[in-house]
This record gives C-alpha cells, structure tokens and sequence, in this order.
C-alpha cells in the first residue's frame, strides 16, 4: 500500500505558473503530475551525477591548464 499523497504549498513566478497549467492541460494531465514528474527527474539526474562521482573518485585530480594544453597538444582546441 502507497503511502496517501502530501500536500505542500509552493509559491511558482507567475509565468512559470501558466506555463505549467498549459503543459498539464495539453497533456491532459493535473498539475500535480506535471510538477512531481519535473521533480522526481531532477532528483534522478542528481543521482546520475552522484553515481558519476563515486565512479570517478579514483581517477587522478589534473590542473587545468594541464588539460587545457593536453588538449591543444592534440589539436582540440
């Protein structure tokens, strides 16, 4: 069983505002769903990029003027 729904007041700029009612009326869908779907995939991209951190927490740390000459010694930039 789901827990019930949570109700929270959120304060939008008003043309944010009207351009989440549009997006929910064209996809025939609440604004509620609209909004909670925008969160849940920003809360999924942080997860990638924490994901991706861990990943790379072992790689060696390198200057950036050392990349960035590496880069132009192969003709990147």
């Amino acid at each position: 069983m789901s827990e019930p729904l949570k109700r929270a007041t959120v304060y939008f700029d008003p043309a944010l505002h009207r351009a989440l009612r549009m997006k929910a009326a064209a996809a025939d869908r609440t604004l509620s769903e609209v909004i909670n779907d925008a969160v849940r995939a920003s809360l999924a991209e942080d997860a990638e990029d924490l994901a991706a951190f861990d990943e790379r927490a072992d790689e060696p740390s390198v200057a950036f003027d050392t990349f960035v000459r590496g880069l132009r010694r192969r003709g990147k930039i």
